[in-house]
């Protein structure tokens, strides 16, 4: 049986700091934040941990998991 590929959209998106813990980046991050308050702003550059059943689904993507 051959190896599985590694999905490279996840790759990029995604970062796996622990064995239950994956992180990803917060969208809208580019243009129209000048109308957002500041916490908005602020919040947007923190980076969020995904939900325990989603990382079942990441983990099925990057086989070296």
């Amino acid at each position: 049986m051959p190896k599985l590929k590694t999905k490279n959209l996840v790759k990029k998106r995604v970062k796996v700091t622990g064995k239950k813990k994956v992180l990803i980046r917060r969208g809208g991050q580019d243009h129209f934040n000048s109308r957002e308050s500041s916490k908005v702003t602020k919040n947007k550059r923190r980076d969020k941990e995904i939900s325990s059943a989603n990382v079942k689904n990441v983990k099925k993507l990057l086989p070296y998991l």
